[in-house]
Order: C-alpha cells, then structure tokens, then sequence
C-alpha cells in the first residue's frame, strides 16, 4: 500500500508537470465539456430539463472516472514493464494506482455543490445514497480494468475494441440526455437497469439534484455484481501472475 500511494502522488505530479495550469486542469476539464453540451443541447438543440449544467457535469464526472480507468487498464501491465519485471508486485496495485489517481481528479465533484448553491437547488436525505452509489461505481470499474488489464498482456487489439466499446457505452449511457425522454419504455429499461453506468449517473443525479429515492434494490444487485468482478479480476490476476 506504501507504494501504491508513492506511485499515485508521482503520477499525478508528473501528468500536470509541464502544464501552466497545473492541477486546475482536473477542474477546468469537465466544466469546459459541461459548457459545450450545455451550448449544444440548451441552446441548439433546445434540451428542456432543470438544473441541465448540474445533470451534465455529474454524468461527465463520472464517466470521466469509469472511463479513464478502463481504457488506461488495457495494456497497463506492458506500459509498467520496467517496473513488474525488476520488483514484484500484485499486479492489480498498478489497477489501483490508476484508480486513485482518477479518484483525486473527481476533486471537480466538489464543483457539484457549487453550482448547487448558486442555482437553489434542494436538498433531501437522499442525498446519502451518493455514498453507495459511488461505491458500486468503484467496485465495477475495478473489476472491469482487472479483466481487461489481464487479457490486454495477451491480445494487443484489446485496446482497440476497448475505446470503441466506450464509446459506444458513453451513447448509452445518458451523459448528456434524459434517456427516458428519447428512447422507447423497453430500451429506457434496458439501458438503466443492465448498463451499470447508466444506472449509476442516473441514481446518482436523482438523488443528489432532484431529490429523489434511487432504485435500491438495483444500487445492492450492482454492489455484489461489482464485489465478484473484482475477486474475479483479482483472482485471474494471481492465477497467472
């Protein structure tokens, strides 16, 4: 654990090294992206849905992290080859370095109550199921970077078939619409109960902006889908370390 701090502290340092902005960057980033969907979607396309630059930046947060964390696990294991052929170590620490550091980035999050001030936003006590819902999304994206960073040592057109099965995720997903409001009952259905992340950023954004109760039923199946992807990945991980 001692060095899968040190490691974090050191990637993050080096990422922002060379940058004017330095770590104002993990906050400049997702507003900058908030402003051009907000544009986009408010302006163009004339989206209607209340507190829209709240919606969009915790759907972006979010993604941000699970995405991040995923395409960066792929080939992670041949990208620290000077490191697991001189010292041993598990090689999920590598996974979980990058989690941390994804993690630290969401200081950006704390914009949320920002904006949520500033637009009178209410509160109720459903706002505790931020907790668990962020939980779950950690266990999943642990679990999935561990499988893929496992069969990326192995298949170099993983990482390949990992960007665009994001992106095809990022669609779904509803980062940027209210995916109730577009699609059908049947395929609204589908995309908030079986895609994880789409449930998350919705759970997540009902809760904390629109006072409501999230499916909890739903944020318990998803925290022991997530529980055994991760023994999974870990277990996959030491069989062939």
């Amino acid at each position: 654990m001692p060095y899968a701090k040190y490691a974090t502290k050191s990637g993050l340092k080096s990422e922002v090294a060379s940058s004017h902005l330095s770590w104002l960057w993990w906050i400049l980033d997702p507003i900058l992206f908030m402003l051009v969907y907000w544009f986009i979607f408010m302006v163009i396309f004339g989206q209607k849905k209340e507190y829209f630059h709240i919606f969009v930046f915790v759907g972006l947060s979010m993604w941000n992290l699970f995405n991040k964390t995923v395409s960066g696990s792929v080939r992670i294991v041949a990208a620290n080859r000077a490191v697991v052929t001189k010292v041993y170590i598990p090689k999920y620490f590598l996974i979980i370095i990058l989690l941390f550091q994804n993690l630290f980035k969401m200081i950006s999050f704390g914009i949320v109550i920002v904006m949520m001030l500033w637009s009178h936003v209410p509160v109720s006590y459903n706002v505790i199921y931020v907790i668990p819902i962020f939980v779950d999304l950690i266990l999943i994206t642990f679990g999935v970077s561990a499988i893929l960073a496992h069969f990326g040592v192995f298949f170099d057109d993983l990482k390949n078939i990992t960007n665009v099965g994001l992106r095809i995720l990022f669609y779904m997903s509803g980062i940027f619409y209210v995916i109730t409001d577009r699609v059908n009952e049947a395929i609204a259905t589908l995309l908030l109960k079986v895609n994880p992340v789409g449930f998350l950023i919705d759970a997540c954004r009902s809760s904390l902006v629109y006072c409501e109760t999230p499916h909890r039923r739903l944020i318990l199946l998803w925290f022991v889908i997530g529980s055994v992807l991760s023994a999974i990945g870990v277990a996959i991980i030491y069989k062939n370390e």
